[in-house]
């Protein structure tokens, strides 16, 4: 049943009070070894995806896609769970887009540069689900996918820090998916527009009735290492 090879690592905690099974690569991959994955929701297999997988694109928002795309190199179905500190003894984490990721052009003389991986390699900038400052009060739009200096202004931090609104409590529950709390609004919860999630259903914050950060059954996603969408796991497909 599972693809990947087993880890020797066990109980790895990750971002709160339950272990993350050993044998679940894809939680591990996500969270530790940050691979991109992609993220399938817990009621109906959908996954996942930018409503516009260009790299210019900044204020859009995020939709649940049942058909993976014809082009599977544009990497719409392609998220990192990129780790951004911590909130007490909580690690925080940016959802990333592996759509549309520029590698960023060599800093100037004398400038500063952008920052690099432990191979040298210059990161790569990768557009952000970022949270509406009103957000789950509000009707429309509550999240876009773009850099923290390209966004709408209402979704920049109100502290003067712009990744603020990027910042999310990533939880494993009980029954092994993953939720997903914005830092800025602890009662709210990634969801969908109208609680609907058949296909193309719109992203949106939404409140969180489980009351805590584990969140409801219908907000869950499973990250699934590319190689696993065809396998079956747990009631994801059924």
């Amino acid at each position: 049943m599972y693809t990947q090879e087993r880890t020797a690592m066990s109980n790895l905690v990750v971002g709160g009070p339950v272990a993350v099974n050993s044998y679940d690569n894809a939680i591990v991959a996500a969270l530790i070894e940050n691979r991109p994955v992609m993220l399938v929701h817990a009621f109906n297999g959908g996954f996942l995806r930018p409503a516009e997988l260009t790299a210019s694109s900044h204020d859009k928002g995020v939709k649940l896609a049942t058909a993976l795309d014809p082009v599977k190199e544009e990497q719409g179905h392609l998220w990192y769970i990129t780790p951004a500190g911590f909130f007490g003894q909580r690690p925080l984490y940016f959802i990333e887009s592996a759509a549309g990721q520029v590698t960023p052009k060599p800093a100037g003389a004398g400038a500063a540069d952008a920052g690099r991986g432990d191979d040298g390699v210059p990161k790569p900038q990768r557009r952000r689900i970022t949270v509406h400052q009103d957000a789950p009060k509000g009707t429309g739009d509550t999240v876009q996918v773009g850099l923290p200096d390209k966004v709408g202004d209402l979704w920049r931090g109100k502290n003067g820090a712009p990744e603020d609104t990027q910042l999310w409590v990533v939880t494993v529950t009980p029954w092994g998916g993953i939720t997903f709390v914005p830092i800025t609004h602890p009662d709210a919860i990634l969801g969908f527009k109208d609680h609907a999630v058949a296909a193309d259903s719109e992203v949106r914050l939404t409140y969180n009735w489980g009351g805590d950060f584990t969140g409801t059954v219908i907000n869950t996603f499973y990250p699934r290492l590319p190689n696993e969408w065809s396998v079956p796991y747990h009631h994801v497909f059924t």
